[in-house]
């Protein structure tokens, strides 16, 4: 059964993130400026002037930022921001969306019009100090998450309703080639947003407005779907002390009701990869 485990309603809840060295669930509310936490069971947050949406860690007191103009280093304990690389930082009409840290350290970040505008976004890669284009004319990036066998990287563009997947270098991790569908929801008329992938090799996509977060097979393949209360689905994430809890943001833009942009929790039956390490 489906756990409220943050009850602060967030616009639009995103971006959740499990410290492995803290044990502790980051994640945002990208229309509020805001980076959220519990501490000892109590709420906290973050307040930014720009809208923040994802994050890698890179030690145990600093995470990676990824802001509407570019990626920071941000300090927990005083609130620092160091400038790492910008990001679009000349384009006012677009912000951060969803991100990840791959397996080689490299940190992969999706753009998106503030206002959703067609084909405005793109998503990038920084890795050891360069920063690429991987793919452009983006509306919505999503479901950034990555194989654990190191041999995929897949992301969506909301509106196409398509997941897609890219293979990757070994060595590296730079794409080897374009784009390939991996799961074609146009039949089912899923949006699907922010994804995670399982130790198992499973992807776990949350599915905005279907109120549930559906786990496919590494061939594609559906498995199954959890519900939660809220409508809006944003992202799940692997936490928890055996990495079997899966936490669930949301998003009450536009809606009216208590569950709207709650946090939510649940128990899987196998087991999340742990979110590594950004190299800067």
């Amino acid at each position: 059964m489906e756990n409220i485990f943050d009850p602060r309603s967030c616009k639009l809840g995103e971006g959740p993130l499990w410290h492995p060295i803290r044990k502790q669930l980051f994640w945002f509310d990208i229309l509020s400026k805001k980076l959220m936490s519990r501490v000892e069971g109590k709420p906290v947050d973050w307040v930014f002037d720009e809208y923040v949406s994802a994050a890698g860690w890179t030690g145990r007191d600093t995470l990676l930022l990824a802001s509407d103009t570019g990626l920071w280093q941000f300090e927990l304990d005083t609130g620092e921001c160091s400038h790492v690389v910008d990001i679009e930082a000349d384009q006012p009409l677009t912000r951060s969306n969803d991100g990840r840290a791959d397996p080689w350290g490299g940190f992969w970040i999706g753009t998106m019009g503030i206002q959703a505008e067609p084909d405005l976004g793109s998503i990038y890669r920084y890795y050891k100090g360069e920063l690429r284009k991987i793919v452009d004319a983006v509306t919505i990036s999503n479901s950034i998450s990555f194989s654990p066998d190191k041999s995929t990287a897949y992301f969506t563009d909301t509106p196409t309703r398509k997941i897609m997947q890219i293979a990757l270098d070994g060595h590296d991790g730079w794409p080897t080639g374009g784009p390939e569908v991996f799961a074609d929801l146009t039949r089912e008329k899923l949006n699907p947003d922010g994804s995670v992938v399982d130790s198992t090799g499973c992807l776990w996509n949350a599915q905005w407005g279907a109120g549930r977060v559906a786990q496919y097979g590494p061939d594609g393949r559906f498995i199954e779907a959890h519900k939660i209360p809220a409508a809006q689905a944003t992202c799940p994430a692997f936490g928890g002390t055996d990495m079997k809890t899966v936490f669930v943001t949301s998003a009450a833009d536009g809606l009216e009701g208590a569950p709207d942009g709650l946090t939510f929790q649940f128990s899987a039956k196998v087991s999340g990869q742990e979110e590594h390490r950004v190299v800067l």
